[in-house]
């Protein structure tokens, strides 16, 4: 299988304008991010797919490998699939710009829901994390997923599911983390669908994949992401590179 790694890279951000070009230690988050997803030596390429000419500059003067959007896009998986369209691959990983401490881990297990899926019958997978907190399973802003017995997405939603009516029953809950590992034709698939239904109640793309009928392997895993959202993230950043 050829294996690649596309990093979307928007400029303007509601809570951090152009935060993927502030200096991590010397170096810009996007650049940072990179090379590290080079560093992991997991992929076979490795590019970014931006609507701007600064981050697309910064990465091919770097030496590396750019990919300029062609039009406005609403979510990840459209930036990604316009870019793969003309792309040789089979497996398209979605990293974020904005995690630049990669999780090398959680990547390899994604990749692996491929290597052993003879059949290939599936056709994502994601990462998910549990979450005990109250008032971080009832907030609406972190997405949650219910699964089958065999770890297959059944609904992703910003309520809270499932619903425990019963108190006397232990229930997990689970955040879906926003890394994806696509085959190329479930991305086709989705960019050539106009959004569905529910995907426009909730907000969430992984619910189109589902409305279309693509099967979402879920993986767990118990590393949270240290990613930039915010300024206040940024100083945690620089203090963890630091470290």
């Amino acid at each position: 299988m050829k294996i690649i790694a596309m990093i979307p890279a928007r400029y303007s951000a509601s809570r951090f304008p152009g935060k993927l070009m502030k200096y991590l230690e010397g170096k810009p988050v996007i650049l940072r991010t990179y090379e590290a997803a080079l560093f992991t030596k997991l992929f076979d390429e490795v590019y970014i797919v931006t609507d701007s000419d600064v981050i697309f500059k910064t990465i091919v003067n770097a030496g590396g490998k750019a990919i300029m959007s062609k039009k406005a896009h609403e979510c990840g998986s459209d930036r990604i699939a316009e870019a793969v369209e003309d792309i040789e691959a089979d497996i398209v990983i979605n990293v974020q710009g904005d995690e630049p401490f990669i999780d090398k881990v959680s990547l390899s297990k994604l990749i692996d829901v491929f290597k052993q899926d003879n059949k290939k019958e599936i056709d994502l997978a994601s990462l998910k994390v549990q979450i005990t907190k109250k008032e971080d399973i009832e907030n609406p802003n972190n997405v949650k997923v219910i699964t089958d017995v065999n770890n297959l997405a059944i609904y992703f939603s910003r309520s809270v599911i499932p619903y425990q009516r019963d108190k006397d029953i232990t229930v997990k809950y689970y955040k879906h983390k926003g890394v994806y590992a696509f085959r190329k034709q479930a991305l086709i698939d989705f960019y050539n669908t106009p959004m569905t239904p529910l995907e426009a109640a909730e907000k969430i793309e992984a619910i189109r994949y589902q409305e279309i009928g693509k099967k979402i392997k879920m993986v767990e895993t118990d590393v949270e992401a240290v990613g930039i959202d915010t300024p206040e993230d940024l100083e945690k950043a620089i203090r963890f590179l630091k470290q």
